[in-house]
């Protein structure tokens, strides 16, 4: 029963597989002690620049990668996503025990998912996310979630992590709101942007990530893990939508 639960877990589109990529040699990390991870603004148009990591569905979902690419706009360039029924995210991995601390970013939103509802298996799409992938030990997690979460890592191969926080421009969901994934609570979301008002808009954030991990993990740590990713990414793959979105440069800063 397990098993079956565990793979319930890997085919849920935005639940654990955008969390399957922290699997960079180490050995080709870009630093984070330079506080930038690797931008888009400096690198050439087109595809994203390593070590940032496209991640899809397995084939045998037969739903396409969101389309992701680096693109000018409004002055430097910037990473572009858009989908079509799809599903993709961009995985950052980080050296070895890199402390949470301040994340920064600007994106926009042309084009939403009027469909999407986080409260939904059905609507569990987003136009733009930025998830920070922390390793939060195993004896720390429930024990049903523990135990799925060992099956999922041994049924993906992947180090899939104990905790991941996503902040998401939603399309209904009021400013703030914070809940669990409809797939996993391994996954928690954070509403950053809602409604049509900044559509077509950059708009700037700076998270603590140590806080906001607190906020919405604490009740199961009162310690922040290491990261061991930062992922950018959208999804249609749900409710059959499209939708574009841009994210500038990102930034991690010690605390």
């Amino acid at each position: 029963m397990l098993l079956i639960a565990a793979c319930a877990l890997l085919t849920g589109a935005t639940a654990l597989f955008l969390l399957s990529s922290p699997s960079v040699s180490r050995a080709q990390e870009r630093p984070a002690t330079g506080e930038m991870l690797a931008p888009f603004s400096s690198a050439p148009l087109g595809a994203p620049p390593p070590p940032w990591r496209a991640v899809g569905l397995p084939a045998r979902h037969h739903v396409p990668l969101t389309s992701m690419d680096v693109v000018a706009l409004d002055g430097p360039a910037v990473l572009r996503l858009r989908t079509d029924r799809s599903y993709g995210t961009l995985s950052h991995a980080l050296p070895a025990a890199t402390r949470a601390g301040t994340l920064r970013w600007r994106w926009r939103l042309d084009q939403p998912l009027p469909d999407a509802n986080l409260l939904r298996k059905d609507g569990d799409d987003a136009p733009l996310k930025v998830c920070a992938l922390f390793d939060l030990p195993l004896d720390k997690i429930p024990f049903v979630e523990r135990s799925l979460l060992r099956l999922a890592r041994g049924v993906s191969g992947e180090y899939l992590p104990g905790a991941t926080l996503c902040y998401v421009w939603d399309h209904s969901l009021p400013l703030g709101t914070a809940l669990a994934n409809v797939y996993s609570r391994r996954l928690r979301w954070l509403v950053l942007d809602a409604g049509p008002a900044q559509l077509g808009q950059w708009v700037a954030h700076r998270r603590d990530l140590q806080a906001d991990f607190l906020r919405s993990f604490g009740a199961e740590s009162d310690t922040v893990p290491p990261l061991l990713a930062i992922v950018v990414g959208a999804d249609a793959d749900n409710t059959g939508g499209t939708s574009l979105g841009y994210v500038g440069d990102l930034s991690l800063m010690k605390q």
